[in-house]
């Protein structure tokens, strides 16, 4: 009773004394003379010598062999100038350093010729072999479709696959891009994914037996290609993507190690998309027949 007496007895709006006013802090916008000058922030370094050596790639590669040819010379100019007898004596010291010296000079002019014969192979793009086709299964709902289609065109907008296969549930639902040509039809037919052929190989066992994705980075070194005469004879490299345990991605690429780590990650999560998509729109209540 007296807290109720006491709290009605404060005033809701005290008075604060002007002596003990509290301090009034002004707000302060700090704008740069600079802000309409463009982008100011911080910006790549630049590697003055990095930038030098790959641009004078073939000189650096030749500075050994310079270096090498003429220290034997200096030694050689050395010894005829200072009248030292052209017989290397073990017991003389000048003799030492000279033997010394041209071994180094040797080791350099080596070094410079293993340099100039090993050179880094210069990775391109290489144009598919093959004939172009977009089959799509006619039996599919329209919404898997539009989604099918729309992952062939973020997959060949952003990344370097220039074919894509889908198998799924034992039926291929979709074949687009490039594609090998069927000696059936004169060369100017796609050929036609066997299905139940590449679910027996051993690349759809494998990729579906452990659940992750293969990257093939380098095609024509990997055995298994002939398990994949569907794609064009020079692809570069495959991506081989599992949608779930029922069906399987076949990317091919036009660049040697052109998927990148972002790219292989971004492709594992677009297979899981699909694989939605794919498990939701085709139970095996209703099935596909065979294309």
């Amino acid at each position: 009773m007296e807290a109720g007496i006491f709290l009605r007895s404060m005033p809701l709006n005290p008075q604060i004394p002007s002596g003990n006013r509290l301090p009034c802090f002004r707000q302060y916008s700090r704008v740069s003379a600079n802000s309409q000058g463009g982008y100011k922030g911080p910006r790549p370094k630049t590697e003055l010598i990095a930038d030098w050596v790959s641009n004078n790639d073939d000189a650096v590669r030749s500075l050994p062999i310079y270096v090498g040819g003429i220290s034997l010379l200096a030694v050689l100019f050395n010894r005829t100038a200072s009248g030292i007898a052209p017989v290397a004596d073990a017991s003389s010291s000048q003799s030492r350093a000279d033997l010394l010296t041209i071994g180094l000079a040797v080791t350099n002019i080596l070094a410079g010729l293993v340099w100039l014969s090993i050179r880094p192979k210069t990775i391109s793009v290489v144009p598919p072999r093959g004939v172009e086709c977009e089959r799509i299964h006619s039996n599919i709902p329209d919404v898997v479709a539009s989604e099918l289609t729309w992952a062939w065109e973020s997959l060949s907008t952003v990344t370097c696959c220039r074919s894509l296969v889908i198998v799924y549930d034992g039926i291929c639902v979709l074949q687009i891009g490039y594609a090998s040509a069927s000696p059936s039809y004169d060369g100017e037919s796609p050929m036609v994914v066997d299905s139940k052929k590449l679910m027996q190989g051993s690349i759809y066992q494998g990729v579906v037996r452990s659940g992750s994705q293969s990257y093939l980075a380098n095609l024509s070194l990997y055995p298994g290609k002939s398990e994949l005469p569907f794609l064009p004879s020079n692809t570069q490299a495959v991506i081989l993507q599992p949608l779930g345990n029922k069906g399987i991605a076949i990317l091919g690429g036009d660049t040697i190690r052109g998927f990148t780590t972002s790219d292989q990650a971004w492709i594992t999560l677009l297979g899981e998309k699909l694989d939605a998509t794919l498990s939701k729109h085709m139970t095996s209540s209703v099935p596909l027949p065979s294309a």
